[in-house]
């Protein structure tokens, strides 16, 4: 490989995106999650009308909202109206539209750009008419540091749940899941390799499988010890990335 990756990258005339398969038997459990995916799967049977599941960056947050999702939607003929959006979307233009147009709502991402004022009113409307929200973030509520004390006290109080990084179980099926979601078969030594040498970070693992896919690709060679040895080195030349932006409700 002596042509440089980031020109060989260039070179590639479309940029391929695996397919996310969100449905639950796509949803790995291990220790590190299997209280998030329980409060899950309990509902409606939860002891509040809202929870807040918190955890790393690619650990499955928005693959259980989409659980949520689909079991409110499968409680009742015709399905009951639920939406996922993320916090930053929400503000005092649509706030009240929102609420009236879902009988239920997960929120998403409380770290991201918010209007603390919008989230306050959206939660209460939700919260006296008993309509259930399932709330999402990288930390706890209480180290979310909202600007409306309100706001931090009604999040506080609801039942949460954390997701930690990946253990050794966990990171296995992710790495294999991953490469299947890419259609590229690697063998048990590859596997463990990557596993041996990689960080308990889902994030990190996320990336790296995508470098390594696109460095397969550049190069048109099989996924071999190389290939990823150069995955690890161009991930940490790689420096901060411009986060994505969600349109407006």
């Amino acid at each position: 490989m002596t042509e440089s990756i980031d020109n060989k990258l260039k070179q590639l005339p479309f940029n391929f995106e695996p397919h996310n398969y969100m449905g639950r038997e796509d949803f790995m459990v291990s220790n590190c999650n299997h209280q998030a995916f329980e409060m899950i799967d309990t509902w409606p049977n939860w002891v509040s009308c809202g929870m807040l599941i918190y955890g790393p960056k690619g650990c499955g947050k928005s693959h259980l909202a989409h659980l949520f999702v689909d079991k409110v939607k499968n409680s009742a003929t015709p399905p009951p109206r639920v939406s996922i959006i993320s916090a930053e979307q929400v503000n005092s233009r649509n706030v009240k539209r929102i609420a009236d147009d879902n009988q239920c709502i997960v929120v998403e991402d409380l770290a991201c750009r918010r209007n603390d004022e919008a989230l306050f009113h959206l939660f209460n409307m939700f919260n006296q008419e008993e309509k259930y929200m399932l709330w999402t973030a990288e930390k706890p509520s209480n180290l979310l540091h909202f600007s409306l004390p309100d706001l931090q006290t009604r999040l506080n109080m609801l039942p949460s749940v954390a997701i930690s990084e990946p253990d050794d179980m966990m990171l296995q099926m992710l790495i294999a899941k991953l490469f299947n979601d890419r259609q590229i078969i690697i063998g048990q030594d590859i596997l463990t390799y990557i596993i041996n040498n990689t960080p308990r970070s889902f994030a990190y693992v996320r990336d790296l499988i995508k470098e390594i896919d696109e460095i397969s690709l550049a190069y048109q060679s099989s996924v071999n010890y190389n290939t990823v040895k150069q995955a690890v080195k161009h991930l940490a030349e790689k420096e901060n990335k411009e986060p994505d932006l969600f349109e407006e409700y």
